[in-house]
């Protein structure tokens, strides 16, 4: 698929119900030789940072449920490279990772909020050519949708 490239959203089909992805919209933040790597954007998780052991000294911010690629981890996505260093600039004004003290200070004491910063549980991850053959066989389609919470 010439189209997928970093910075897409795929939105799963009706080939993916029942399973994890049932519902989703997925933006794809790295697409290259080794594969693709994508945040559902569209599910909610069950708890709020300040619920995290190792953030229960921060202040109540919403979690997005990534995916269920490695859900030991936080992942940040931002548009604040003012008050984050280190993020990798990817389309749509967005960057993918960065310092997290220094997420965690723009949540706690600069007022950031969910339209600036998103914190992911998890992510999604496929193969180089997997993503493509499950676009070829049906189970996602391309959307030009912005990001939503």
């Amino acid at each position: 698929m010439r189209d997928l490239k970093t910075g897409s959203y795929i939105k799963s089909t009706a080939e993916l119900i029942g399973s994890f992805f049932e519902n989703t919209t997925i933006l794809i933040v790295e697409h290259n030789e080794e594969g693709s790597i994508g945040f559902v954007v569209n599910r909610s998780f069950e708890k709020s940072l300040n619920e995290l052991i190792e953030f229960n000294y921060s202040k109540p911010f919403p979690l997005m449920d990534g995916g269920p690629v490695d859900r030991d981890h936080l992942f940040v996505l931002h548009n604040r490279p003012d008050l984050i260093d280190g993020g990798k600039a990817i389309p749509n004004g967005l960057y993918l990772g960065g310092n997290m003290e220094q997420v965690i200070e723009a949540i706690n004491t600069k007022g950031a909020t969910d339209q600036e910063i998103q914190l992911f549980i998890g992510y999604c991850g496929w193969d180089l050519g997997e993503l493509e053959a499950e676009l070829e066989e049906g189970s996602w389609t391309l959307s030009n949708d912005e990001i939503k919470n």
